[in-house]
């Protein structure tokens, strides 16, 4: 019996110390994020609209934008092993706030990171752009009490089509030809469409910077 409480004692003690090794990094998050050419790109820079039945065929930006991140991210771990441990991270996201806009994000990870502050993790992403995969690399900078983790992402771009039912204008109809006798009206009548878009959801690059006080 006492063999049996030293071996307990033994390995609690152990994964206390490999958890007091391995710190949480839960908290806020700040960053910037740069997309490719797209019709992202394009909604954020006010060329191109994105929620309605306006957007162009064949959208192509001359370049990518840049733009702030603002966010949270919550973790839990698993298979803790001493000097490496396994992480499930949840990250929200908001970008494009500085310029009075809002494309949110949602991220799922699973990874690993080791004591020394590295990790890597992989999982879905969803985006108003549709569903992809995230990459992440990270590495936690300690000063005192305080975790510094900075997270680099990358989120592949995927070409999509959209249909669009046209676009509906409000024009002056004259039924039988002859100017100014009587018989005009104004109507909203269909002037382009239906057409398919195609368009790129474009790459994303991101780096994210978190605050987090050791327990």
């Amino acid at each position: 019996m006492k063999k049996l409480l030293l071996t307990l004692s033994i390995a609690i003690g152990l994964g206390i110390s490999a958890n007091a090794q391995i710190q949480s990094l839960a908290g806020p998050r700040i960053g910037l994020v740069y997309i490719s050419s797209s019709i992202t790109s394009g909604f954020l820079d006010g060329k191109v609209p994105l929620f309605d039945d306006k957007m162009p065929e064949n959208y192509t930006d001359e370049k990518g934008t840049i733009t702030s991140l603002y966010g949270w991210q919550w973790e839990s771990r698993f298979a803790d092993a001493g000097n490496i441990t396994g992480i499930v991270e949840w990250i929200i996201l908001a970008g494009g706030i500085e310029r009075g806009k809002l494309l949110p994000s949602v991220s799922s990870l699973v990874g690993v990171r080791t004591s020394s502050g590295l990790e890597f993790a992989i999982g879905p992403n969803v985006s108003i752009g549709g569903i992809a995969m995230v990459f992440g690399a990270g590495y936690n900078f300690k000063s005192g009490n305080l975790n510094m983790p900075i997270n680099f992402a990358y989120v592949p771009g995927r070409l999509a089509t959209r249909e669009i039912e046209g676009i509906w204008e409000e024009m002056e109809i004259d039924p039988d030809g002859i100017p100014n006798n009587g018989d005009e009206y104004w109507d909203i009548v269909h002037t382009s469409g239906p057409y398919n878009v195609d368009y790129h959801t474009g790459n994303r690059f991101s780096i994210t910077v978190g605050f987090n006080l050791t327990k």
